[in-house]
């Protein structure tokens, strides 16, 4: 049985096409040259920043999985510094083959190249092994983290309109707590 070879190296803009198609539920819908295009500017950011990463690790010399590190505060209330490591993925094909240990390697090697204390993730929260797999590794969930197009949010805070069974029902169940509360302080004041 032979050895594949595991090598971790900051991403580079040849790796765009590869990354785009790994994080492809990740980023913006948009037409595939537009995900490649932004994934290349993430690239470049990481290059010329201190605070974020594209980190990739290649099985046998094929890209296998890749993390974006960035450092941020914990969180936008707790200003302590922290290691986000953001959607860290692995390609099907090369899971169970230790390539999940080296990106979360990577992002721990990171934290403690800047002196930093603490190294957060985001997965999706769907994914029961993945949750699973930064479980053992001891990150512990702290947060749930949603969304929702706009739209859809404001058409849900908006009252509804036309549901005059519902109002009936509430005029009704607010009066009969309106008779209950004044039939106690009634039996209340002559006792």
């Amino acid at each position: 049985m032979s050895r594949y070879s595991l090598t971790t190296r900051v991403a580079t803009r040849d790796d765009a096409p590869v990354l785009a198609s790994l994080w492809t539920d990740s980023v913006r819908r948009a037409d595939p040259s537009e995900q490649v295009a932004d994934i290349e500017q993430i690239v470049k950011n990481g290059a010329a920043s201190v605070e974020q990463r594209v980190m990739v690790v290649e099985y046998d010399g094929q890209v296998a999985g890749a993390v974006l590190l960035r450092i941020m505060s914990l969180s936008p209330l707790n200003l302590e510094p922290c290691v986000h490591a953001f959607y860290p993925r692995v390609f099907v094909d090369f899971r169970r083959h230790g390539v999940g240990h080296a990106l979360m390697e990577a992002a721990a090697s990171y934290a403690e190249e800047n002196g930093i204390l603490h190294v957060a993730t985001a997965i999706p929260y769907g994914s029961r092994e993945a949750n699973r797999f930064m479980a053992r590794l001891g990150l512990a969930p702290v947060a749930t983290y949603r969304v929702a197009p706009t739209g859809v949010l404001r058409s849900r805070l908006v009252p509804q309109r036309g549901k005059t069974a519902l109002d009936g029902r509430s005029k009704v169940l607010a009066a009969r707590r309106s008779l209950r509360r004044a039939r106690a302080e009634r039996l209340a004041t002559e006792e």
